[in-house]
């Protein structure tokens, strides 16, 4: 990662969530349908149910630690972290928004975790670890706030081939905007993907019980443009790519987006490929 400045980095990434955090929030029930399922296999995972105490991890709006919420019930914990200001207000107000007194968000970065209180049962990830520039720097902090016994669980997006609802979009983009492709060990969306990779980042900060699982899991919307739509609106740093284009030149990239995307086209609408990995460990 030779020239790669961890902390601009990081202050890039924290501006353009707080950028978009309310469009991300908007499409709220897309993130449901589309995410919804592998989370709930990874609480499942994680053993996630009533009482618990469970840390989300890049929190987000809080949608991931609503569904622990529901598990853990009014006799268990939710706190949901997201470095962006933003995104923590919004989870805040959907859990007044939903009467979930149970849970609570607060701005905390996900490499620096530092909880008060007693230590948690299950610490989540959704599309949050892949983004880390120092992801074990993150496991490490993640499995000091877990209690002896209890498990880190993180869902990350599988192969690029897998994910072709994003990752051709970003290749086309890449492309206009004459961008290399990443080097080797930078954070990113499919930094966790390839076999193996989540699995010795587990063994190596000592976790033991390792347990992996792939989940189909389609980004369905009515066509291709509203996937683009949901795209542009919602992903930051597709724009960041773009940053060095004049506007002709950026309406020619997101218009080979849209055409690649249309491949995804079905009778019953857009159905954009997408695999996740599900992924969990125990702390000795």
């Amino acid at each position: 990662m030779k020239d790669f400045d961890a902390e601009a980095y990081k202050l890039s990434t924290q501006v353009q969530w707080d950028t978009v955090a309310e469009h991300w929030n908007a499409w709220g029930s897309l993130l449901d349908r589309w995410l919804g399922p592998s989370t709930e296999a990874l609480l499942d995972m994680c053993d996630v149910q009533t009482g618990s105490r469970v840390l989300h991890v890049a929190g987000g709006s809080g949608q991931d630690a609503m569904q622990s919420a529901r598990r853990v019930g009014n006799t268990g914990h939710v706190l949901s972290t997201d470095f962006s200001e933003e995104l923590t207000r919004l989870a805040n107000i959907q859990f007044a928004d939903a009467g979930v007194s149970q849970a609570h968000a607060v701005t905390m970065d996900g490499e620096n975790i530092s909880v008060d209180g007693p230590l948690f049962d299950a610490v989540i990830s959704r599309v949050g670890l892949i983004f880390f520039p120092d992801q074990e720097r993150s496991m490490n902090s993640q499995i000091d706030a877990l209690k002896s016994g209890g498990t880190v669980g993180a869902l990350v997006y599988a192969t690029p081939q897998e994910c072709r609802f994003f990752s051709d979009p970003v290749g086309i983009i890449r492309k206009h905007a004459n961008l290399p492709p990443p080097e080797p060990g930078m954070p990113g969306p499919f930094s966790l993907g390839a076999p193996g990779v989540i699995e010795s980042l587990f063994e190596r900060t000592g976790l033991t019980d390792i347990q992996i699982q792939k989940i189909d899991a389609p980004v369905t919307l009515p066509s291709a443009k509203d996937c683009l739509r949901f795209e542009q609106e919602s992903f930051g740093a597709l724009h960041q790519m773009l940053g060095g284009l004049d506007d002709v030149a950026k309406q020619k990239a997101w218009e080979a987006v849209e055409k690649a995307l249309e491949a995804f086209e079905t009778d019953q609408g857009f159905a954009g490929p997408c695999t996740m990995i599900a992924a969990s460990g125990r702390k000795p």
